[in-house]
């Protein structure tokens, strides 16, 4: 079976949950930014959770099916319609063969996960059907969907009408909060400047993709005078190259901080303020521009917390599927 495209959306792009293993040599684990949204949409459809689905930014794609299929959204509030008949996220429905799959205006979020039955069946590249648009690596042709193409699709069978209940769909609501854990350049800046960078609401600016999110609207950052050492840049900012771990925040200039998502490059010459924890990376996948935030630093210990929190939620959620 295959899906034709007939409107590729904004930025559609075959995902699933990673390549892990190749950071050492510059190739970022990638997938799906929103990873619970990924796994439960594969669940709904019952295909296992690391199948490779779409990810649609913003703008939905349109699809033609030539084969039954059972199809769920997940993520971003993006309603899904069939030959114009609106249906619910985060809930599994049919589409017959000729049946248009096209989508309405966003309405919360920034990403949306579409998964088919059998999954999207493109090649592995590296354990992995993740496109990596930075280095033209795997999903359909290394690239983002145009117009004309024709993804391939496994066998596979589902349910209609499996949902997941709001209360488990681990999403947010109320005051956008991006915990951070300081990282070992904060020494680099005073200590005024740290109390104003987590006291400041910051925005995301438009510069806000799968390599990182940009932030901007706060105080810009002081810098502790020193004499840059052999091999570093000469702004304030700069470091002798080090590595970039997922979440780490830089802050070029001391202007405006960026956290590092799915695609980052592994390393280079900006320090790193810190890193946003990974129970919240899900939540940055889905901030639209101008969406005020705030970071606010945690400890190890909170950070460990946090993320055995966001694991018992996708397990029940996992749980309820199963059953």
């Amino acid at each position: 079976m295959a899906v034709k495209v007939i409107s590729p959306g904004l930025a559609t792009s075959v995902q699933d949950l990673g390549r892990p293993g190749y950071y050492h040599v510059g190739i970022p684990e990638g997938g799906g930014m929103d990873r619970f949204a990924t796994r439960i949409a594969n669940l709904l459809v019952g295909n296992e959770p690391g199948a490779a689905v779409l990810e649609a930014t913003f703008l939905g794609p349109e699809l033609e099916f030539t084969a039954p299929a059972i199809v769920a959204v997940t993520g971003a509030e993006l309603p899904p319609k069939v030959n114009g008949e609106e249906h619910p996220t985060w809930q599994s429905f049919a589409v017959k063969s000729g049946d248009r799959l096209s989508f309405g205006y966003l309405k919360s979020g920034a990403r949306a996960y579409i998964a088919i039955s059998g999954g999207i069946d493109v090649p592995a590249v590296l354990g992995s059907r993740s496109t990596y648009v930075l280095g033209a690596l795997g999903g359909f042709e290394g690239r983002v969907l145009k117009a004309g193409d024709e993804i391939p699709v496994g066998s596979g069978s589902g349910t209609v009408g499996r949902t997941l209940p709001t209360a488990l769909r681990a999403t947010s609501t109320g005051p956008i909060e991006l915990r951070m854990l300081p990282g070992i350049y904060w020494h680099r800046i005073t200590e005024a400047a740290g109390k104003r960078f987590f006291e400041d609401t910051w925005k995301v600016a438009p510069e806000a993709d799968r390599i990182g999110y940009r932030f901007r609207g706060g105080t810009a950052l002081e810098f502790v005078s020193r004499e840059q050492p052999f091999g570093a840049g000469s702004d304030p900012s700069n470091i002798v190259d080090a590595c970039y771990p997922y979440g780490s925040v830089q802050v070029p200039s001391g202007t405006e901080p960026i956290v590092l998502h799915r695609d980052a490059v592994s390393g280079g010459g900006y320090m790193m303020l810190g890193v946003v924890i990974s129970a919240d990376m899900d939540r940055i996948a889905q901030l639209q521009p101008h969406t005020p935030a705030k970071f606010v630093p945690v400890t190890l210990e909170e950070a460990l917390t946090a993320r055995a929190e966001r694991k018992s939620v996708l397990a029940k959620a996992e749980e309820f599927l199963a059953t």
